[in-house]
């Protein structure tokens, strides 16, 4: 979700301003994600480097993080939306840890999924699966031999949840910026200059339509794909 902070300035507005501005197009989007049947959301919120971002917006960052969690929570139960957080948690203040671990508590178990990555970063998320498998292997619970790709997936954030089928950047950046770099390596991308805050119901429609008229070969021919489904 990017694009705040330009938002904000073209508009002679405080950065925050545009955060804010953000957080209410997390609705517009949802709304869209439903009616296209989406099963799960992923929102880039914060990044493992965002934390060098200028102290007062950080704190700003984070104040607007806890709010959401805070307010939003029962909404997403009523609409039968389970939240999980991803990414490290142990740089959040308690009361961010508390909030996080209690809208997750209230919504689990939700028919669909939102799934909010915050303090998170790819490569963390590789590291960090890579790590664990490691452990195994020191423990001797996993034979050196038996780690595999589909092994590694086990371990990393968004495991048990489908795989990532639409890759969405916005505000004219072409790049994924240490985002799912594991999930997205059969995902189809769509970059747009629209800012974030202006990602509404409209713009998502349109980036699920380019993803439709894509064909997806995960390594196979057109040819391959087109008898498939003609089968």
């Amino acid at each position: 979700m990017d694009g705040n902070n330009r938002w904000a300035k073209q508009r002679g507005l405080p950065g925050v301003a545009g955060h804010k501005a953000g957080v209410e197009r997390i609705r517009d989007v949802m709304r869209a994600c439903k009616s296209l049947g989406v099963e799960t959301l992923t929102l880039f919120a914060f990044s493992s480097e965002n934390w060098q971002r200028p102290p007062k917006e950080v704190e700003a960052l984070m104040s607007l993080f806890l709010l959401y969690l805070q307010r939003e929570a029962k909404k997403l139960k009523a609409e039968g939306v389970a939240l999980r957080v991803v990414g490290r948690r142990d740089r959040f203040s308690p009361k961010v840890l508390a909030a996080i671990e209690a809208a997750e508590a209230l919504t689990q178990g939700g028919e669909t999924t939102l799934v909010i990555a915050a303090d998170y970063g790819g490569r963390w998320d590789i590291a960090e699966a890579a790590r664990q498998l490691a452990q195994q292997v020191v423990d001797g619970e996993l034979a050196l031999a038996d780690i595999d790709e589909d092994r590694l997936n086990q371990h990393t954030c968004l495991a048990d949840l489908p795989a990532l089928d639409l890759l969405v950047r916005t505000s004219g950046e072409i790049r994924i910026s240490n985002f799912l770099l594991w999930q997205a390596a059969y995902a189809e991308l769509y970059f747009c200059d629209t800012l974030w805050p202006d990602f509404d119901e409209t713009a998502m429609q349109l980036a699920a339509e380019a993803f439709y008229q894509r064909q997806r070969r995960f390594g196979k021919t057109a040819e391959q794909i087109a008898e498939a489904q003609g089968a």
